[in-house]
């Protein structure tokens, strides 16, 4: 154990958690499969949390009450330190609040509890954003785990696919200089199946919103590891990867979304956004569980 990261286990499982960003960096089975990307030149991140928004804002700036603050591409929070809380065998809580250098960023009072539990089947990531503060909290959050891609040496990238639970006809929202498109594409979704490849990310992230399907599973049609990945107070879903044979995929849960290209409003305005009542707080959670077959 060291300051800096920290692993929980299970009889099954383990999972290493940074302290920077609180950011899950391992994921293993039994037999050693490891399930997280371990960043690289393609993309140096495993999995960040995106606080206290998603995406981007024009010309990467928040506007509140007539100043204007400079807040980047899915916010602070990868970025920064946080506290321990709770260090245990089979699971670890992890904190970030508001501080002179967040509020110089984002002039707003909060705390973001991000608990990791581990048993046999899988690992549980709870997020709970606290309005600490006496006004309504503005914000977003969002998970963004990089899985191997593939998940099993020498098997083809393109005999993945992502199963939904539930059908996802709508139309789906790409990005464009990080900004949200108004014109929509057509679900590359048949049925619940989304067929993989490096050709879908030509123009950035799938984008589901809202999604309808509560859990997706990410496999080879052969079979090998698989993953699935559920969630609960996320309203849309990012599907994401590199068109230039990056060896990862995410699979991103939200709950907010990149600035529309044609927002030019206050902060407070932009959609997407939760609006948090003073000493309330919105709880929401991800599930990853992986297998092999």
């Amino acid at each position: 154990m060291t300051d800096d990261t920290h692993t929980i286990r299970s009889a099954g499982l383990t999972a290493t958690i940074k302290a920077h960003g609180a950011e899950l960096c391992s994921l293993k089975d039994g037999a050693g499969t490891e399930f997280v990307w371990q960043a690289g030149p393609a993309w140096p991140r495993h999995a960040p949390l995106l606080f206290p928004i998603v995406g981007r804002l024009a010309n990467d700036e928040m506007r509140h009450l007539g100043k204007t603050y400079r807040m980047t591409q899915h916010g602070f929070a990868r970025d920064s330190r946080f506290a321990w809380v709770e260090r245990g065998e089979n699971r670890c809580t992890l904190v970030l609040e508001d501080s002179e250098t967040t509020c110089a960023l984002y002039p707003f009072a909060f705390r973001l509890m991000a608990t990791y539990a581990i048993d046999d089947a899988g690992l549980d990531l709870s997020l709970s954003v606290i309005n600490t503060g006496g006004e309504t909290l503005p914000v977003s959050l969002g998970g963004h785990p990089a899985f191997n891609w593939p998940l099993q040496a020498g098997v083809p990238k393109e005999s993945y696919a992502l199963t939904f639970t539930t059908e996802e006809p709508s139309p789906v929202h790409r990005v464009e200089g990080g900004l949200l498109l108004a014109a929509t594409d057509p679900s590359p979704v048949q049925g619940t199946v989304l067929p993989l490849s490096e050709s879908l990310f030509i123009n950035d992230a799938v984008i589901l919103d809202p999604v309808n399907s509560h859990a997706v599973r990410y496999a080879a049609g052969q079979g090998g590891p698989w993953l699935r990945m559920s969630w609960r107070g996320f309203r849309e879903l990012g599907v994401w990867s590199k068109p230039t044979g990056a060896p990862f995929l995410c699979i991103e849960p939200w709950r907010g979304y990149a600035s529309p290209k044609d927002f030019d409003g206050e902060f407070s305005d932009k959609p997407g956004l939760m609006h948090i009542a003073t000493g309330a707080a919105e709880e929401l959670s991800y599930r990853i569980e992986v297998g092999s077959c």
